[in-house]
């Protein structure tokens, strides 16, 4: 796509900054022409900000906004700020970019495009497309987001995106302008929390294949810690999710399979574990018909939660692949 095109929208760059000074003067120097305000919200860093008067010459064509955190939100509660200012001055398409280097800002247009041509009001990285680049990724980073992006896909629905994870994200402002801020976590959990809430306005998301970058910066996230912090915030997730979506908002055969695959899985499986325990007790073997009764609830559950999973995935908000 010609990116002359860009320019006959009104883009803005989200920075939340926290202990990067030394990454983000790279990193607004290196947004495009045509993105028409960067906003930087210092979310009471205890790293000093560079200097703005530094900050709005590196880059002569982009317009910096300042906004300041009277105390550490974490970096959602940092971006959430920055997309109410960025609505507010009518800013019709924003890019989140994090602070630290970490992201190909070379990419910005593939993630504009599908906006653009209305192909999808949401656009967000993929570092899992580039084997090349995935091979560079640090192991532990590596297993730590391959996990979580499981669990966060099965958390908030969206099964046919990789790398949900990822904070390299671009949005029409006039679905944000749906969401409800304050069911938005303000730590690690933003981008799985903007997604769970994006599922209920079945907005599709493309993903755009892209490297991650990882040179001397420092993270402030140690992902492998995150699989084990996140799961309580993703159970919660999931059964709002499914509360929501197959009981309150609707009822539909995927409801009928998690009515009574559910339970007659765990009736099957706690009956046999009842009953082994208890003829062990006696030293007999456990007769015919109960051992049928409890294979059968078993195999039966469980192929209802299959079908569950396989209506839930089917139904799940597409976009395209870029």
């Amino acid at each position: 796509m010609n990116k002359n095109i860009f320019y006959d929208h009104k883009i803005a760059v989200v920075i939340p900054y926290y202990n990067a000074s030394k990454q983000i003067v790279k990193v607004i120097a290196k947004l495009p022409d045509y993105v028409d305000a960067v906003i930087i919200v210092n979310d009471k860093s205890l790293e000093a900000l560079p200097e703005q008067e530094i900050l709005s010459t590196v880059n002569a064509n982009t317009k910096c906004h300042f906004l300041q955190n009277e105390i550490n939100l974490g970096v959602g509660g940092a971006t959430k700020k920055g997309f109410d200012y960025a609505m507010e001055i009518g800013i019709e398409i924003l890019i989140k970019v994090d602070a630290d280097n970490q992201m190909d800002l070379n990419y910005i247009p593939n993630l504009l495009t599908p906006l653009i041509t209305n192909e999808a009001m949401v656009a967000k990285g993929n570092r899992f497309k580039d084997l090349k680049a995935l091979k560079k990724m640090p192991t532990t980073r590596k297993i730590g987001n391959l996990i979580l992006s499981f669990l966060v896909k099965m958390a908030t629905g969206y099964w046919h995106n990789f790398d949900p994870t990822n904070g390299f994200i671009a949005i029409n402002t006039r679905i944000l302008d749906k969401i409800d801020f304050s069911k938005l976590s303000n730590r690690y959990y933003f981008e799985t929390s903007l997604l769970a809430e994006f599922y209920f306005q079945k907005t599709p998301i493309t993903d755009v294949p892209m490297p991650a970058i990882y040179g001397d910066e420092k993270s402030n996230m140690n992902v492998s810690k995150m699989v084990f912090v996140f799961i309580g915030n993703l159970s919660k997730t999931f059964l709002k999710r499914i509360l929501k979506e197959y009981f309150l908002y609707d009822f539909n055969i995927g409801s009928i399979y998690i009515i009574f695959g559910f339970p007659l899985f765990l009736f099957g499986l706690v009956l046999g574990i009842y009953n082994w325990i208890y003829y062990a007790s006696l030293n007999i073997l456990a007769p015919t018909g109960t051992i049928m009764i409890v294979t059968l609830s078993i195999i039966l559950g469980f192929q209802l939660i299959l079908q569950a999973i396989q209506y839930d995935i089917f139904n799940a908000p597409k976009g395209n692949l870029q």
